[in-house]
């Protein structure tokens, strides 16, 4: 019996949305990574994009635990000398409550050209409206 290996043309994808409203950030996105990759079917192949895409919907109401809301900190570097720029947790949610959810996933992703293309199938917005009515979207129950 020879090993399943997917190939681009052989790959299906669907459209989920996931409701982020009370769930906990790092199990979202663990569960969306998941999705992503396409580690959820049995077609799976490492070295191909069989993930499906993902809409996230009410990204502003998603929670953290602990101290999170006060300690944790986004960082990004300008590339000029002294360019850190360091941006907390509640200012971020303040300004732009998707760069959370989107970085939180990123992080999960692979570090590579392959991890990039997953990212694309991501969307993410704040409140309970979408612009991707037209995919037919299923409803993903994500347990909280």
């Amino acid at each position: 019996m020879k090993t399943m290996m997917a190939n681009a043309s052989q790959v299906e994808q669907k459209w989920y949305v996931v409701d982020a409203d009370g769930k906990v950030l790092g199990r979202l996105a663990s569960e969306v990574a998941k999705i992503l990759k396409g580690k959820h079917k049995p077609t799976y192949t490492p070295h191909v994009d069989t993930g499906d895409f993902v809409i996230i919907i009410n990204a502003e109401k998603v929670i953290v635990t602990g101290k999170k809301e006060t300690q944790k900190l986004y960082r990004h570097h300008t590339t000029h000398i002294g360019g850190l720029k360091e941006v907390s947790y509640k200012a971020m949610m303040e300004k732009h409550p998707e760069r959370i959810l989107q970085a939180a996933i990123k992080g999960m992703l692979p570090k590579n050209t392959l991890g990039r293309q997953m990212l694309k199938k991501l969307k993410v917005y704040v409140g309970p409206e979408h612009k991707n009515q037209a995919q037919i979207p299923e409803v993903l129950e994500i347990k909280a």
